[in-house]
C-alpha cells in the first residue's frame, strides 16, 4: 500500500472538511465500512480516511478484529454487526456472552464500541425462521452485556429496510406493514426499555430509479426545489429523505413508540449503474452524498426539528465483489486505492467566483476524478457555509502552499499560514528522509486546524 497516496488524500480531505464540516460545529456523520471486496486498503490506512472525511462513527457489518484493533484510541464510535446467520445461535445467552467476550471485550475500552446491531433487514426477508429468532437473539445479547457490565455503554438494536412501511407518503400517513406489526411491537418494546435507537436503511435513490419520470430528481438529491406540503400537518418537505424519516416517526407513533429515536443506518447514491438504473451517475452521487454530509451538521426534520440527525452514509469504498447490478459495486466515497470516487461538492475555483448556495452542493459538472489543485495562487476552495468562510490556497505548487482564512467583510480579519510543500517526503542531500521537516509540516498542519477552529469561534 502506497502510504504517501493516503497521506496526500488525507491532507486534501482535511482542508475540505475543515471548511465544510467544522465550520458548522454541529452534529457528525457516520460511515458504513463494508468489506465485500478483494482490493481494499488495510484497516490501518482506513483510519486516516475515516478521520479525513470528518466521520466520527463507523458501522461495521461484523466484528473484524483487524478493524477494531486499528481504530483503538481514535475516539471513533463503532456499531458492530451480528449477521443474520448468527441469530439462531445468539438465542442462547451463553453463546451470546461467549461471542462478546471473544469478539468485543478484548478491544474495550480502547476501541469505542457503542452498539451492536443484531441482524440486517431481517423482517423484510420474509423468512419465518429468521424473524422468530430476531428478538430472542437481541434479548440474549443484551443479557450478556448486563452480565459483563457493558450494558451502559453498548446498546442492542437491529436494522430495517424502509420496506417495513406499508405507506410513507405523505409522511403523516406513515404506517408499518400490517403483517409485520405483531413482530415489531415486542422489538420496539425491548428497544424502548433498553434505550436503543430504531435503525432504518433509507435510499431515496430507489424511489427515483423505480419511477424517474414521476419523482423529481432535485427532490431526491436534496437540491433546491419547491418540495411538497403534507396536507395533514402543513409541514413543508424539500427532500425525500426527511419525508421518509418522518414517515417512520409517524409509524412508530401509531404503535405507541413515537419517542423512540430514529437513526439512518444506511443511505447513499451509486456513482455508476447499468443502463436500466436511472440516475446512477457520478454527478448525482456527488450531489446526494455531499448534501447528506452537510445536512448531518444541522438539526432535525420538519416533524422533529430539535432532534439530532444521526446518519450513516453508505459506503466508504466501492466493493468489487458485491453481487447484483453494477450500482451495488459503486456506492463508495472512495476507490480502493484511497482516492475519492468524486469531488464531494466542494469545487475549486478562482478567487473572483462567488461561493455556492448554502442549500445544496455545487451543480457544476465533474468528470468523477478526484479534485485537482488550482493552477495559480489565486485559487480557493468554495465553501457552502452561512459565514461565507473561504480557504485560499494552492496545493502542490512549486513555491509552497499558502492558505488564507478569508472571513466576512464585517469581521475584517485575515489569517495566513504557510504550509510549504505539505505532505511531500523531502530528503536531505544524502538522500535520507528529512524527518525534522516532516515533523514541522505536521505541526503546521495541526496548528492550522487548531487556529481555524478558534477562528470559527471568534466569528
Amino acid at each position: 500500500m502506497d502510504h504517501s497516496r493516503f497521506n496526500h488524500c488525507c491532507y486534501t480531505f482535511i482542508i475540505i472538511f475543515i471548511t465544510g464540516v467544522l465550520a458548522t460545529q454541529v452534529g457528525s456523520i457516520g460511515i458504513n465500512y463494508g468489506q465485500i471486496a478483494n482490493n481494499l486498503p488495510s484497516p490501518e490506512d482506513v483510519v486516516s480516511l475515516v478521520k479525513c472525511i470528518g466521520a466520527t462513527k463507523v458501522k461495521l457489518y461484523d466484528a473484524d478484529p483487524r478493524v477494531l484493533r486499528a481504530f483503538a484510541n481514535t475516539g471513533v464510535e463503532f456499531m458492530v454487526g451480528l449477521g443474520n446467520e448468527y441469530l439462531s445461535k445468539m438465542k442462547d445467552p451463553n453463546k451470546a456472552q461467549a461471542w462478546i467476550k471473544s469478539n468485543l471485550q478484548p478491544y474495550l475500552p480502547s476501541t469505542k464500541i457503542t452498539s451492536i446491531f443484531v441482524g440486517n433487514e431481517v423482517l423484510t426477508f420474509n423468512d419465518t425462521s429468521l424473524t422468530s429468532n430476531l428478538l430472542p437473539a437481541m434479548q440474549s445479547v443484551h443479557t450478556a452485556l448486563i452480565n459483563l457490565g457493558l450494558d451502559k455503554q453498548i446498546t442492542v438494536t437491529t436494522t430495517h429496510s424502509l420496506a417495513v412501511l406499508q405507506t410513507s407518503y405523505p409522511p403523516s400517513s406513515g404506517a408499518f406493514r400490517p403483517d409485520l406489526a405483531p413482530c415489531l411491537a415486542p422489538i420496539l418494546s425491548f428497544q424502548a426499555k433498553t434505550g436503543s435507537p430504531f435503525l432504518i436503511n433509507a435510499y431515496p435513490y430507489f424511489a427515483y430509479k423505480a419511477n424517474p419520470k414521476q419523482v423529481p430528481l432535485d427532490y431526491v438529491l436534496l437540491q433546491p426545489n419547491q418540495g411538497m406540503v403534507d396536507p395533514a400537518t402543513n409541514l413543508h418537505y424539500d427532500n425525500m429523505l426527511f419525508a421518509q424519516i418522518d414517515a417512520v416517526y409517524t409509524a412508530l407513533g401509531s404503535l405507541g413508540y413515537g419517542k423512540l429515536p430514529v437513526h439512518i443506518s444506511e443511505t447513499g447514491w451509486p456513482s455508476k449503474g447499468d443502463e436500466d438504473e436511472a440516475g446512477a451517475t457520478v454527478e448525482n452521487a456527488k450531489k446526494y452524498n455531499g448534501n447528506v454530509i452537510k445536512m448531518s451538521s444541522k438539526k432535525g426534520t420538519p416533524l422533529r426539528p430539535n432532534d439530532d440527525l444521526n446518519i450513516y452514509v453508505f459506503a466508504l469504498f466501492n466493493e468489487n465483489m458485491k453481487p447484483g447490478p453494477t450500482s451495488e459495486r459503486n456506492y463508495g466515497l472512495f476507490k480502493p486505492d484511497g482516492t475519492p470516487a468524486y469531488n464531494l461538492g466542494f469545487s475549486l475555483s478562482s478567487s473572483t467566483s462567488s461561493p455556492p448556495s448554502n442549500d445544496a452542493v455545487n451543480n457544476s459538472t465533474n468528470s468523477g476524478a478526484p479534485p485537482q489543485p488550482p493552477t495559480s495562487s489565486t485559487g480557493y476552495l468554495s465553501i457552502s457555509s452561512a459565514t461565507s468562510l473561504h480557504v485560499v490556497g494552492q496545493l502542490g505548487s512549486s513555491n509552497g502552499n499558502t492558505f488564507c482564512c478569508d472571513l466576512p467583510v464585517a469581521s475584517n480579519r485575515e489569517y495566513t499560514l504557510s504550509l510549504a510543500g505539505l505532505g511531500r517526503k523531502d530528503k536531505k542531500k544524502d538522500n535520507t528522509p528529512n524527518e525534522g521537516l516532516e515533523k514541522k509540516r505536521l505541526c503546521l498542519l495541526e496548528l492550522f486546524v487548531v487556529n481555524f477552529v478558534k477562528l470559527i469561534d471568534i466569528t
